[in-house]
């Protein structure tokens, strides 16, 4: 195998592939990065860590075809310190190194065993369905931020993808809040789509989105996996196994308090505030007669408190939340006011976009008066 890259372009790519390859696999292949130079010319960049796995087609000159697989974090480390414009990578089978010469440095990196690294899933043009590029990153960023890290209930850290006709719905909990955005898409899709997709995936297509310019994304659903097609990218990810939770039983169908208030204005107030709720400490929001005082108070760290004009009206009371998760709600929202729809100090609050196309759920923390 051989071939000459742009330093630039190169290591670009290699940033892309290496935040997939495994960082804790006892298969030392998984740490690294598949090299492949095929025979028409074409190349690309391969990785995965047996969860999600990507594709990257790379821009190079194949002087002799082949595959080689390189540690990702050295190979990266190398790259990056490349003083050329363009580098030259050729495997030596006899020595079971790879030379990389770039001006006038030169390296021999070792290599990983190229028949313990597992063939990745490419698109095969069955049961795909495309959507609009934009519409389906911004509904991924708008739930994101409620998917769970715990990893004991894996069922938790994805989110629920749902497309059918011209309605694209995403939904994520962590069990202590709960994001919903529905979106009403321009091109509706040629068949329905359901999936729990591992969070961590989809973050990854966000980022391989951002770096693109194609308007459209390409979703394949087999069983068990779900592949995307993104101009030059191949994101592909098991899905997880599980039922999702019903979150449709979660929604409160009504509310006694139903708030209008203005998006930004309250976020600002809520990051002030929550300065002062350190070590579990919660926000505290207080509601009264045509207020709101949202405080805080850490014992041996200080405390802060401001009010906010609030068309309140009815019994005072007061509620806590956990302030990064209320500040999470609040801005995922993309209109200028927000709906707080409350019923009681011990009931679930929601935050709702202006135009009710975002539900976003929080559980409240009980106050010691």
């Amino acid at each position: 195998m051989q071939l000459t890259l742009s330093t630039s372009a190169f290591l670009n790519d290699l940033q892309t592939a290496a935040r997939v390859a495994s960082t804790r696999s006892a298969v030392q292949a998984l740490s690294g990065i598949q090299l492949h130079a095929g025979e028409g010319g074409a190349a690309e960049l391969r990785a995965t860590d047996m969860e999600v796995s990507l594709r990257l087609a790379i821009d190079a000159t194949v002087e002799r075809p082949g595959d080689v697989v390189l540690p990702a974090r050295l190979l990266l480390d190398v790259v990056r310190s490349l003083p050329g414009p363009d580098v030259s990578i050729s495997l030596r089978p006899v020595e079971q190194d790879v030379e990389i010469i770039s001006a006038s440095a030169t390296f021999h990196l070792r290599t990983l065993r190229n028949d313990d690294f597992p063939h990745l899933p490419r698109p095969t043009g069955t049961n795909t369905i495309s959507l609009a590029t934009a519409p389906f990153i911004d509904t991924i960023a708008r739930v994101s931020r409620s998917a769970s890290r715990d990893e004991t209930r894996p069922v938790l850290t994805g989110i629920l993808v749902w497309a059918s006709e011209r309605d694209l719905r995403m939904v994520a909990t962590d069990s202590y809040r709960l994001s919903v955005k529905t979106t009403t898409l321009e091109q509706g899709v040629s068949a329905p789509i359901e999936a729990n997709v591992p969070a961590r995936a989809l973050a990854e297509l966000v980022r391989l989105a951002g770096q693109s310019a194609s308007e459209s994304i390409t979703i394949e659903r087999s069983e068990n996996q779900i592949v995307f097609s993104v101009e030059r990218a191949v994101l592909s990810s098991r899905l997880i196994d599980g039922q999702f939770p019903n979150y449709q039983l979660l929604l409160p169908e009504t509310a006694e308090h139903e708030l209008r208030v203005h998006r930004e204005e309250l976020a600002d107030v809520v990051r002030r505030v929550s300065l002062l709720a350190q070590k579990n400490a919660p926000l505290r929001l207080g509601f009264s007669d045509g207020q709101l005082v949202v405080s805080a108070h850490t014992p041996d760290v200080g405390e802060a408190r401001e009010a906010l004009p609030l068309p309140f009206a009815g019994e005072p009371f007061e509620i806590g939340f956990n302030a990064e998760f209320l500040r999470d709600g609040l801005e995922s929202v993309d209109s200028e006011e927000v709906v707080i729809k409350l019923t009681g100090p011990l009931r679930p609050g929601l935050v709702e976009s202006a135009e009710g196309d975002f539900v976003y759920l929080l559980m409240p923390i009980r106050l010691n008066t």
